[in-house]
Order: C-alpha cells, then structure tokens, then sequence
C-alpha cells in the first residue's frame, strides 16, 4: 500500500508536522529524506532495509561515496544531498556557538565538537579558541596522526593561540577506537599544553575526547585539569 493511502497521523511527513521530528523514528525520518520507494517498497519499507543493511542511521550518515552508493535506491544524488545536509547541521552548529557562550552553552558546544571530529578514522587534535568573554574565535584543527595517535606540539599550539590573540581554549581530540576514555598520553599531554599556555595567560577550559557514544568525554567534569 502507497504511503499516501495510510492514515493521515501515520505518513511520516504529516506525522513531522503535527508532532515535530523528535516523534519520528529513525525510519521514519530517512524515508523523508529519500522522499520515494522503489518498485514494491514505499520510503519508509525501503529506509528500514537501509538501516538494517547498513546498521543504523549513524553508520549510514558516515559511510563514503563508494558503500553509500552501493545500497539499493541510493546514489550519488542521494549522497551529495545528505552531505549538504550534514554541512548545514554541522554550520548551523557553528552559527549557535558563535552567537552564544561556550561555557554557559556546554551542550551544544559538545555537539559541535563531536560532530566535527566523530567522523575521522585517524586521530585528530584540535581547538576552540575563546576570547576573554568565552565567545568563540576558531576552532582549528592542528594536528592529524594515524590510527595510534597524533603527535601534539605545545610550541604551535601556543603559536595558534597568540596568533588568535585567544584568552581561552578547549582541547578535543577524537579516538578512533571509539572509547572516550582518556590515556596516560592524553592526561600528560593536557598537562603540558596546560603548564605552556599558563606562561601566557591563556585558560584551558576543558579538554574533550570524542568517541563512538552520544557523549565525549570531559576532562573538566571529571576533575583531570
């Protein structure tokens, strides 16, 4: 049965519109997004079969042109569309912080540092650059490594940091591995960037580890800086 035959409270478009998004299901919101079936599948038959073929909705969104095209009904329309999607939601991130506060916008702050980095398959370092009213200035991608890690320099983050003219930082880093749980490394080398900023007053807020998880990691809320 067509999708225009069902119930009108259970299309996902007009279920969109009288309930807003968050009541749909993961199905439901990518069978908006590819707006029609195939033959004897409607969207949202054919978006559950994607999400089970591919594992879920998050390991759909992150695969490459080459897995993403291979799925039935999808192509490289369908891929070039999603990724403008993903850029406007990672932009509109942006836009949020940089009107508001990083500290009194944590949330969103750690959405925006997760989406940045949850993607990459080798390791990343980077900062947010704050001014001395906590508003965002940059945030900058200073280091790549491989799968292991990634070697982090002080001399160049204090470099990026007067270049900037920053008042504030918060670190991030991602872990490929998926754990957001700090190592040894991790702990000695926010110390070192910590002790080489504090010799030009310039506060580490936070130091955030991205994983595979909805929440990265805070080295602030667990009492490590």
């Amino acid at each position: 049965m067509p999708i225009t035959d069902w119930p009108e409270d259970e299309r996902p478009r007009e279920k969109l519109m009288a309930k807003g998004p968050q009541a749909l299901s993961d199905a439901e919101l990518l069978a908006i997004f590819l707006r029609i079936g195939i033959k004897g599948k409607t969207a949202v038959d054919l978006a559950r079969d994607l999400l089970t073929e591919f594992g879920g909705l998050r390991a759909l969104l992150e695969s490459d042109f080459e897995r993403f095209s291979r799925a039935q009904g999808l192509g490289m329309a369908k891929y070039a569309q999603l990724q403008a999607v993903l850029e406007m939601a990672r932009r509109h991130l942006k836009e949020t912080l940089q009107r508001g506060n990083a500290l009194t916008s944590p949330d969103i702050t750690r959405q925006y540092l997760s989406v940045q980095m949850r993607g990459y398959r080798h390791e990343v370092f980077g900062c947010l650059w704050l001014d001395n009213q906590h508003r965002v200035l940059e945030f900058e991608e200073l280091f790549h490594g491989t799968i292991d890690g990634a070697s982090v320099y002080p001399r160049e983050v204090v470099r990026a940091a007067l270049r900037l003219n920053a008042a504030a930082v918060i670190f991030a880093h991602n872990h490929p591995s998926g754990v957001a749980e700090p190592s040894e490394a991790d702990r000695l080398i926010t110390q070192r960037l910590k002790q080489a900023l504090n010799l030009i007053d310039i506060r580490v807020l936070d130091h955030f580890i991205v994983g595979d998880g909805d929440q990265a990691y805070s080295f602030a809320e667990h009492g490590l800086l």
